[in-house]
């Protein structure tokens, strides 16, 4: 007698998100032959057929979509357990602070805290903000294992001696603007086209990256000066003004605003680093590998 199994289950869905057996055997890895005998014994274990065949493919029977809908519980019920299992192996059971700018704990930072709190559940993380003088001392000292700046055109040459970095984040400086806003549907402006608009800067502590006007623009108009992000991106949708976001956070604006890039041959751009001891022990090793992973996550949008 067939039964309902995790492969069975798996096949299942794929072919109901794709609408294709073909489509399904090539995601999946498996051979044509191999997905229509899944199939089958499914619909034997079952005693329903799934899907019905059609010219262009086929389509999920009443039957299929109560199957489908118990496969994704199911599904990610063994993908939870075998996380699980994989963390009784788990050495990394300490503890660790990162601190970091707050532009990159918009988006950057949490994700990479995410995967390690799924990949690492026996690693307690800490999380603080500051400015980047401030984490640097604060590393050098052994008070955060990570420290998460930023670096590049307009910002201070920050001494980087005696300490590990790598760039976990290269991505543009992009614009902020209202959802109405002439250049919303844009997509890339050429930076005259940024000319005689209004400007909500932003305020910082001294050596943080800071968000201003667009770098080479030539005597801005700056209507409104605040220091925290949800201050900026609200006055951009009341429509007030536009701001920059830096690419590491533009996954966080909120509603009534989007974003656009800027074509500026003249800015040579910023990245997103993070810096450890010289010699990071494994926790720090682990969390910059998971700040590389979230920098490409958001890369990847």
């Amino acid at each position: 007698m067939s039964e309902l199994t995790i492969a069975g289950l798996r096949v299942v869905r794929e072919i109901a998100l794709t609408g294709s057996f073909t489509a399904a055997a090539r995601l999946l890895g498996y051979s044509q032959p191999a997905i229509s005998r899944q199939v089958a014994a499914m619909e034997a274990a079952a005693g329903y057929p799934l899907f019905i065949r059609e010219p262009r493919g086929v389509r999920v029977s009443a039957a299929g979509a109560v199957v489908v809908e118990h496969a994704g519980r199911v599904l990610a019920s063994v993908d939870a357990l075998r996380q699980d299992l994989v963390s009784l192996g788990d050495r990394l059971a300490g503890r660790i602070k990162v601190g970091a700018f707050p532009a990159a704990t918009a988006v950057l930072v949490p994700r990479a805290l995410a995967r390690l709190r799924t990949r690492h559940p026996g690693l307690e993380v800490s999380l603080s903000e500051g400015s980047t003088p401030t984490l640097l001392r604060q590393l050098r000292a052994g008070r955060v294992g990570v420290a998460v700046i930023g670096v590049g055109a307009g910002l201070p040459e920050y001494d980087l001696d005696g300490v590990r970095h790598e760039v976990v984040f290269s991505g543009r400086l992009c614009v902020a603007v209202p959802a109405g806003h002439r250049l919303a549907d844009a997509g890339v402006v050429p930076v005259r086209d940024l000319a005689g608009e209004t400007w909500i800067a932003g305020e910082g502590s001294t050596g943080d990256p800071q968000f201003r006007a667009w770098p080479t623009l030539a005597d801005p108009v700056i209507a409104y000066s605040v220091r925290g992000w949800p201050a900026r991106l609200g006055l951009v949708a009341a429509g007030l003004g536009i701001c920059l976001v830096p690419e590491v956070a533009a996954l966080s604006i909120p509603p009534g605003v989007t974003t656009i890039r800027v074509d500026d041959p003249n800015w040579l751009g910023r990245v997103t680093v993070a810096v450890t001891p010289p010699e990071p022990t494994e926790e720090a090793t682990a969390v910059v590998d998971a700040l590389r992973e979230a920098g490409d996550e958001i890369r990847a949008h």
